[in-house]
């Protein structure tokens, strides 16, 4: 038996199965097509909800985060901070709840000061509740003993914050829409995290201690109190188990100090001294700028014990006219030490012979308490002359004995001195 197409279709294809011969018609061919695009279609459309939604979840981490946050809404901040904390971890910058081993402190502002315990993160991560105006109970905190902070505000905090924090800690932040207005990262801190939902979340590690850039010129005030001359007792005998000085210099000054800071007999360590009594701690590096070749100031807190007690760095770099070709007039340093150190600080300074020298004739030495001394003999430099240009710095160069001369003279002052050949 066979299917016998009827006028006017044309048979377009005949396949042999079981005997029969399939015949598919124009018309047919059509209507397939027709439904199979609608269908097509449908899917396409019908897709486009999970496609949205599945690119949402990869470019916002966060889900459900309130748009508009209300300033004086408990509930809103709370739900908010849940939301931040729970992306920090998430991320792996803060330690999930049942990991949670370190210090964490959460600054509450004067607004949130009488709700700031009932925050649901400060239970979670048992967090340590400080209001920011409770100045008691942030003096309470050791310095560099906190491994995580939170604050909405950092300009308020950040001298806290800096003193509290350890190196590699990290501080988060809520900032307002214009953060520009409002907070300027510090240059010891850099920044791990950033968003925005509502608020701008921001999470920074710190870097190291604040580093204070300080440009030495003739506006500098020269008015200050002295120090009295004279070391205490325990002291003058403390310098006496300093470590001996070369009696040769090293071949190559080039990297060396990183090698005798190895041998270097710190002064806390001879005297037991916790550093606890001082009111201020402070670590000043004049010489050359990096740029030009003069060292870092990161050695200092890798290498000097500093007891987890925090140290004011400055970094004095002097003016000169290089771009003029006229050297502006030098500008001692004594009278910049006199106006901003006391007598009843801390104070560790590196620096080259010829300012040590003027400090000497001026009696400003005796603020300092231990010092690492650049002082570079003609064997190790290129030049024949008395002086030697580097950078825009004019820097003398005298034989070794007067080195170590200079170096028996500072410690009959009752000055800690230590070689620097960097």
């Amino acid at each position: 038996m066979a299917v016998h197409q009827s006028t006017p279709h044309s048979i377009v294809g005949a396949t042999p199965h079981h005997g029969y011969n399939l015949i598919s018609s124009k018309h047919s061919s059509e209507m397939w097509k027709i439904c199979y695009r609608l269908v097509l279609l449908a899917l396409i459309l019908g897709s486009f909800p999970l496609i949205s939604s599945s690119f949402v979840s990869r470019t916002s981490p966060l889900n459900n985060i309130p748009q508009k946050i209300e300033r004086n809404s408990f509930d809103s901040k709370d739900q908010l901070l849940s939301l931040f904390f729970r992306d920090l971890t998430s991320e792996g910058i803060m330690k999930k709840p049942q990991e949670q081993k370190q210090k964490v402190v959460f600054l509450s502002n004067e607004n949130d000061n009488q709700k700031g315990q009932e925050f649901k993160v400060v239970n979670d991560y048992n967090m340590d509740h400080i209001p920011l105006n409770d100045l008691a109970k942030q003096n309470s905190l050791l310095d560099n003993t906190v491994d995580f902070t939170f604050t909405s505000n950092f300009p308020a905090a950040s001298k806290f914050i800096d003193r509290t924090l350890k190196t590699g800690g990290v501080v988060t932040v809520l900032i307002n829409e214009n953060p520009a207005a409002e907070f300027l990262k510090p240059t010891n801190y850099k920044v791990l995290y950033m968003r925005r939902f509502g608020l701008i979340a921001v999470a920074m590690k710190k870097t190291g201690p604040k580093v204070t850039s300080v440009i030495v010129d003739e506006t500098t005030n020269l008015d200050a109190q002295r120090k009295t001359l004279g070391a205490t007792e325990a002291k003058k005998a403390a310098l006496q188990n300093l470590e001996d000085v070369l009696l040769e210099p090293p071949r190559s000054a080039s990297g060396k100090s990183r090698k005798y800071l190895k041998r270097t007999k710190y002064l806390p360590d001879l005297m037991g001294d916790s550093l606890e009594s001082y009111p201020r701690r402070v670590f000043i590096d004049v010489g050359l700028s990096e740029k030009d070749g003069g060292s870092g100031t990161d050695w200092f807190p890798k290498n000097y014990p500093t007891r987890n007690k925090n140290f004011e760095i400055y970094k004095i770099e002097t003016v000169t006219g290089g771009s003029s070709g006229k050297e502006l007039p030098q500008i001692e340093m004594s009278d910049w030490l006199r106006k901003n150190v006391k007598e009843e600080e801390y104070v560790v300074m590196k620096s080259e012979a010829e300012v040590v020298e003027e400090m000497i004739r001026s009696k400003a030495i005796m603020l300092v308490d231990e010092l690492f001394m650049e002082c570079k003999p003609h064997s190790i430099t290129k030049h024949s002359g008395d002086k030697v240009k580097e950078g825009n710095i004019t820097r003398s160069r005298r034989a070794y004995w007067e080195c170590l001369a200079l170096y028996g003279k500072l410690r009959d002052e009752g000055v800690a001195v230590h070689q620097w050949w960097g």
